[in-house]
Formats: C-alpha cells, sequence, structure tokens
C-alpha cells in the first residue's frame, strides 16, 4: 500500500520487516515446503491485525511466468471470486520484485482449500467478502473488485485498522484471516494449489526442497540450482503414502 500522503511509512513497508523479522527467508520456506501451514486449522484471530501487505525480498527479479488459464471454482461464486481476487492482488502486489499473489494463484488455493482443510472458513468468507463489497460500496462508491489500487488500499487499511464496519466478528479478524491464507497460497508446496510455477518460492529465494547436499553445495560459494519439484512428487513421500492425503483434497494435481 503506498505511504500516506504526510510521508508516514505505509503499512506494506512496515508489514516487510515484520515478516522477515518473524520467520527470516529459511523459516519461511521450511513452513510452506511439504505440508499444509498450521494457521490453516487455526481459529479466526479476535483481534486487530498487526501487518499490512506482505513483503517482498527486493533482489534478482524472475520472469514473470504466463497467466494459468481459468477454471471452475470449487466453492466460491463467481462474485465472491472476484473479490476475494482482488484482494490478494493488493496484499501481495506484482511490482519491480517479481509476481505477486495473482501469478501464484493464491486465490485458487483459498477456494480450492475451502473445500477441505480451510472448510470451517467457508462461512466466514460467504458473510464477510459481501461486507468488504457493501463497506467498498458505502465508503468508496463501488464494489471493492470496482475500485482502483488506491481505494482498495485505503479499504484493506481500514479492515487491518478495524475500522470498517459490517464484518463477523470484525474487521481485523477477517482482515488476518485472509491475509494467512494468501499468504499460504503464495508460499505452500504447489500440491495445494498455489505458488503456481514456483513463483512463491522465487520470490523469498527458496531453491526448493533438498534430501540431499552435495559437498560442493555445502560449500556456499555459489546459489544451488532450483529444485522445481513438489514434495508430493518426491519417490520418498509416495513411498510412505504421504502423498495421498492430497491436503484433504483426495487425489494429486
Amino acid at each position: 500500500m503506498p505511504n500516506d500522503s504526510d510521508g508516514r511509512s505505509a503499512p506494506r513497508d512496515v508489514s516487510r520487516r515484520h515478516l522477515f523479522k518473524q520467520v527470516g527467508l529459511a523459516g519461511a520456506a521450511a513452513a510452506v515446503s511439504a505440508t499444509v501451514p498450521a494457521a490453516a486449522t487455526a481459529q479466526t484471530p479476535a483481534g486487530p491485525a498487526t501487518s499490512g501487505a506482505v513483503p517482498k525480498a527486493a533482489g534478482p527479479q524472475a520472469a514473470a511466468p504466463e497467466m494459468p488459464r481459468l477454471e471452475a471454482l470449487e466453492t466460491l461464486t463467481a462474485a465472491e471470486a472476484d473479490t476475494l481476487e482482488a484482494i490478494v492482488a493488493r496484499l501481495i502486489p506484482s511490482d519491480e520484485n517479481g509476481p505477486g499473489a495473482t501469478e501464484a494463484r493464491a486465490a485458487h488455493y483459498i477456494d480450492r482449500a475451502l473445500t477441505g482443510p480451510l472448510r470451517s472458513s467457508r462461512a466466514s468468507y460467504a458473510a464477510n467478502l459481501a461486507a468488504l463489497d457493501a463497506y467498498a460500496q458505502s465508503k468508496q462508491g463501488a464494489p471493492f473488485a470496482k475500485l482502483n489500487a488506491a481505494d482498495q488500499d485505503a479499504v484493506l487499511t481500514d479492515m487491518e485498522n478495524n475500522v470498517g464496519t459490517g464484518f463477523t466478528p470484525n474487521a481485523a479478524a477477517f482482515f488476518a484471516l485472509v491475509r494467512t491464507h494468501t499468504i499460504q497460497g503464495t508460499f505452500c508446496d504447489p500440491y495445494y494449489g498455489g505458488n503456481a510455477d514456483f513463483v512463491g518460492w522465487d520470490l523469498i529465494g527458496y531453491t526448493g526442497i533438498r534430501l540431499t547436499v552435495t559437498a560442493e553445495e555445502q560449500r556456499m560459494s555459489a546459489r544451488p540450482a532450483p529444485v522445481r519439484q513438489s514434495a508430493y512428487a518426491d519417490a520418498t513421500f509416495a513411498m510412505s503414502g504421504a502423498g495421498k492425503k492430497g491436503g484433504g483434497h483426495g487425489h494429486r494435481p
């Protein structure tokens, strides 16, 4: 989100420092490389969120992948999906550091997960996406997805600060919920429907799962080549049967 007119640091800048202080690049990668993140089953936060748009690490920009083909929705309505796509695009935007949540297909991850491990959040999404559109209409004169980026950021900032009205249990709780799920969808193992073309892993510099490390790689004289493979595509997971669980979806993508 852009800086305020009075020059104060924007929520996005605060968030960049906050996330990397919390987990670091290695911790973020480890948390999402092989399993559904623990936050997927957490209860909806009751208090205000403490950080805004998700930070991006500066570094060499990866080539932006082509937009994936459209797929049928699994649980969201078309209107809900349009609103959610607009939200994730502002939380982790595409910018000079590379692709963001849109290219990673974070909204697709959320839609898919709402039929499985996130099913307890389905009612919250139905009620609060409608509440978001109503609030955006009352404050900015149009549904959220129809607003320009600056007005969308203003609405999201109101949510984060718990100023927005009409949300259940409150605006900050829903903001935190969607932000958590957007992070999951951007940086998860692609097996779960997000992190398309590994754009999330590229964004944080995570090179993928490694079951062995060569002597040369241990010297750390050069950046290892990325392993562009889902953990569940590895024979170790296939033999153990772990890949059959499918994150609650019962099939492999």
